[in-house]
């Protein structure tokens, strides 16, 4: 699930951005330091949105650089267990499928996907089934639900899927 934060935080201003305009060069920071971060409280933040900085900031004996309070918005990525989503197929291997699911992409195992058997067609690349959905190729859209999430700073966020419930599968066009 997409979110939106208002967050508050003091940022550092390098004396080398001293010559930019100041909202600019807090932006700078801001992106440098908190896109991309994983946390626990958060998620992926993905973009900071908009920036109100108080234009009074403090030099501290030692440190050339200036500290602003400053007050924005981040974007944030923050899926939870049990969440249906819909994304395309960016990538299918013989033992799965990956998922786009917007800022990044899902896995759903070739045994979460149906019951029966599933043969791998690497000329398309493609899986075959013997279900209604046919064949799952790649962009295809599929509805799925999150069966399993890991969110670590250093290895990036694991999100496992399931399409073999009722209501996911392959999305028709025109559903």
């Amino acid at each position: 699930m997409f979110k939106l934060y208002r967050v508050v935080d003091v940022v550092r201003v390098p004396p080398e951005k001293f010559s930019k305009p100041l909202e600019e060069a807090v932006y700078e920071e801001l992106r440098r330091i908190y896109e991309g971060l994983i946390s626990e409280e958060y998620g992926l933040i993905i973009s900071i949105i908009d920036v109100d900085v108080d234009p009074v900031g403090r030099i501290y004996l030692g440190d050339p650089a200036s500290y602003h309070r400053v007050e924005f918005t981040m974007l944030t990525f923050n899926p939870f267990i049990k969440e249906v989503v819909e994304g395309e197929v960016a990538n299918i291997q013989s033992h799965g499928v990956f998922l786009n699911i917007g800022c990044t992409n899902g896995y759903i195992h070739v045994s979460q996907i149906t019951d029966e058997r599933a043969e791998y067609d690497p000329t398309r690349p493609a899986l075959l089934l013997k279900s209604p959905t046919g064949i799952i190729e790649k962009n295809d859209v599929l509805r799925a639900r999150i069966y399993s999430l890991k969110m670590d700073s250093a290895r990036g966020i694991r999100i496992h899927m399931t399409i073999k419930q009722p209501g996911l599968g392959k999305v028709s066009h025109g559903k």
